[in-house]
């Protein structure tokens, strides 16, 4: 195949079958970091601009802006540069350093809203993505209340409906601004009415209530004090359940050291929860598993072992508990 610009490569990412213990529900990994850009968030990115165009708030030429932890802002980066538009992503110190890197090396201009304070600033990068929107004449796309977000995933729908027809019993996917998620689940739900779909969130994070805290996992969750935006479609879920740094992390590195398996450090939280269901699903039960990125911009952190022992993220329990869920 031939194509003529690296967004036609989007879509069409694989299925991987994890080896889970005897007498578990199958697992199945949709492997969204085969997408460009190595992130499902590529889909909904390129879905928001095509929209942007087609209500004509895009001038040739024009600037995007969008807050962003790095995976929505590696997929702007690179339409903004096959279409000629300049792209700011405005973030904090909650992002991948390698995404910010990547991000450049796709012309990106990168705004930095925190300082030197760590964690999410989430409300602080909105505010500034607003300000570039109203004062700098930019087309914010505003991911989390944008309807061109989960509606760029409805392809992914599609390929996982034709891949395994009816035979879909749970949908997991991390819950950030809600896209992935919700979107996917949507269309899966009109064609499947029984399909159970499960939002993970980490522990700290609010989306499906709790006391706000700290948390590691990027790209993923909402803070205390942060807007849920619309996009979250509370009425598809039929659970919402949190993760663990340290479930999530070690989830990751199992299965990086055990299977060569290599996700990012939210999905490795999702594929956990989704192990937890398969041993009590049982057999004749197939759970996927949106995994929206790899693990390869997370070598400094969830699979650097002092950075996992400076934060306290060592968990053997966790370990064994994995240990018995895949063989």
């Amino acid at each position: 195949m031939i194509t003529h610009k690296m967004s036609e490569l989007i879509g069409r990412t694989p299925l991987l079958s994890l080896p889970v213990a005897e007498g578990s529900a199958r697992v199945l990994l949709k492997l969204e970091q085969f997408n460009p850009t190595g992130t499902a968030k590529i889909r909904m990115a390129r879905n928001m601009v095509d929209e942007a165009e087609a209500a004509g708030l895009l001038a040739p030429g024009g600037r995007l802006v969008e807050s962003t932890s790095g995976n929505t802002g590696l997929g702007l980066a690179l339409v903004a540069a096959e279409r000629g538009y300049k792209f700011t992503a405005v973030v904090d110190n909650h992002s991948c350093a390698d995404k910010l890197r990547a991000m450049r090396a796709y012309g990106a201009e990168i705004l930095n809203v925190a300082g030197d304070a760590d964690g999410l600033a989430t409300a602080e990068r909105d505010a500034v993505a607003q300000r570039l929107a109203d004062e700098a004449g930019a087309h914010w796309t505003a991911q989390h209340r944008n309807p061109g977000n989960p509606d760029g995933y409805r392809a992914l729908a599609r390929e996982l409906h034709e891949d395994l027809g009816d035979d879909i019993h749970y949908l997991y996917g991390a819950v950030g601004t809600g896209g992935s998620l919700c979107g996917t689940g949507r269309v899966l739900r009109e064609r499947i009415p029984e399909l159970r779909i499960v939002g993970v969130e980490p522990v700290g994070s609010v989306v499906f209530g709790g006391e706000g805290a700290p948390y590691h996992q990027s790209g993923t969750g909402t803070p205390a004090g942060s807007e849920i935006g619309p996009v979250v479609d509370y009425a598809l879920f039929d659970e919402g359940v949190k993760a663990g740094d340290a479930e999530a992390f070690e989830t990751c590195r199992y299965l990086a050291r055990n299977f060569g398996i290599l996700i990012g450090g939210s999905a490795g939280g999702v594929v956990h929860k989704a192990l937890e269901r398969a041993r009590t699903a049982g057999p004749g039960t197939t759970v996927v598993v949106l995994v929206c990125d790899g693990g390869e911009r997370y070598l400094d952190t969830v699979f650097d072992d002092d950075w996992m022992a400076a934060h306290d993220l060592h968990d053997a329990q966790v370990v064994r508990r994995l240990a018995e869920m895949l063989r």
